[in-house]
């Protein structure tokens, strides 16, 4: 056990060196503000704080994990070795920066709280973001100053052996509208047909009827599909299916349809299932908790995972929601149309109230891409090349990688081609591990 001597144990201080020491790297911590008990101490141990007390491991404090609500802080970010860090501790810290402050900053998205334009759906945008800005935002930081600092700590502590942790995947497949032409209604059938009619769309116009008439498969239905990639790996798929009411921004799937209930029902014996929170449920806790007891009695089960539509958060609120709700995960957290590690980690989080300064219970698992993204790249081959850098910088730190791909995804639609094979990409990146 670690064991951290400080000047002041704070919430701040005690999240944020649990998800880098227990978390990360697997070693359990304990916190204390009395020197004798320090020194006593016969394992590992750190501290952090102001001055150093002798030549312990030390890392100079920076004041943020001792401060509570938001603060203008000022952030110098500077190259350090093979990436980036801010928060300079100068010569007598073990580690040239408190990467414990730095971490807090991007895990408790401290930046999120501050001023900042959102994008057309009320998003905080990739380019708001200091990670965006400064050029680290393909790098999951956290986790590679948290085995840099496993790196420092070994070398004065080289008996003591560090747990290893394994890569694994967190493939989810979301599902905003499991069918493009069936169970769609007639007034919704006969709108689709008016709006082919006028843009003189006669291939759309012919596949929706022959879909409808049972003449051909529905092109979004890819669920036998991605069932089976699901057989071929021990790691579990997440499907989050939209269950809520028809609006201007969600055109899922009447939930009262029985072939629609039955299609969950049959994935949720695979796979995770988890709900697709609608884009008014994102505001209303009144509809979210209706989704949800929807979805539960669909599943026979409590619900434990959610993502929200649009991949729309608004901190605290959105987490605040799902919390009263008992929901314990969610999987929003990332950017639609740039790869990268929006909280700087690809290892789970537990979500902390910056209003309220707390931890809470509800674990965050950042995604890291989205196919979305990805038709960004011209080529196949570029895509390629994108999908395995991402995966590679997660493989370094022997992460979770967490991306996000539909279920029309692997339709034969030609915006989608090749997309199967960046998917087998991701399965195969587990076979070495």
């Amino acid at each position: 056990m670690l064991l951290v001597y400080t000047h002041k144990i704070t919430p701040r201080l005690k999240y944020v060196f649990k998800h880098i020491c227990t978390r990360i790297l697997g070693v359990e911590v304990s916190f204390t503000t009395t020197i004798e008990e320090f020194i006593g101490h016969d394992s590992i141990k750190m501290s952090y704080t102001k001055q150093q007390l002798g030549n312990e491991f030390f890392i100079k404090s920076h004041d943020i994990l001792y401060e509570q609500g938001l603060s203008d802080i000022e952030i110098n970010v500077h190259d350090w070795d093979n990436t980036k860090c801010f928060f300079l501790n100068g010569d007598k810290s073990h580690i040239p920066y408190d990467i414990f402050a730095a971490s807090f900053y991007l895990l408790s998205r401290y930046e999120e709280y501050l001023p900042h334009v959102n994008d057309e759906f009320g998003r905080f945008s990739a380019t708001e973001s200091i990670a965006f800005k400064y050029g680290f935002l393909n790098q999951p930081v956290v986790d590679i100053w948290a085995y840099k600092f496993r790196d420092k700590l070994q070398e004065q502590y080289s008996k003591y052996k560090f747990p290893q942790r394994t890569y694994s995947i967190s493939p989810i497949i979301d599902v905003p509208s499991a069918y493009n032409f069936r169970m769609k209604g007639l007034l919704r059938t006969f709108g689709g047909t008016l709006k082919d009619l006028s843009m003189l769309k006669l291939k759309s116009l012919y596949d929706r009827y022959m879909v409808i008439f049972g003449f051909k498969h529905d092109p979004f239905d890819t669920f036998k599909y991605i069932i089976n990639k699901q057989k071929q790996t021990k790691h579990k798929f997440l499907f989050f299916f939209l269950i809520g009411a028809y609006s201007t921004y969600d055109k899922g799937i009447n939930p009262n349809k029985k072939g629609f209930v039955s299609l969950i029902k049959q994935v949720a014996d695979y796979c995770k299932v988890g709900l697709k929170a609608s884009y008014f449920a994102i505001h209303d806790p009144v509809i979210l908790k209706k989704e949800k007891l929807r979805m539960e009695a669909i599943i026979n089960t409590s619900l434990t995972a959610s993502r929200q539509s649009f991949s729309k958060l608004n901190l605290p609120e959105s987490y605040r929601n799902l919390i009263e709700l008992e929901i314990q995960e969610d999987y929003t957290m990332g950017y639609v149309n740039h790869i990268g590690f929006r909280a700087g980690t690809c290892t789970p989080f537990l979500f902390y109230d910056l209003d309220f300064e707390v931890q809470t219970p509800l674990k965050v698992w950042s995604y890291h891409l989205m196919d979305y993204a990805l038709l960004q790249t011209k080529s196949l081959l570029d895509k390629k090349k994108v999908l395995n850098e991402v995966i590679d910088e997660v493989k370094k730190v022997d992460g979770e990688f967490v991306p996000v791909f539909h279920n029309y995804t692997f339709s034969e639609s030609d915006r989608w081609d090749g997309f199967k094979e960046l998917f087998n990409i991701i399965i195969e990146s587990t076979n070495n591990e």
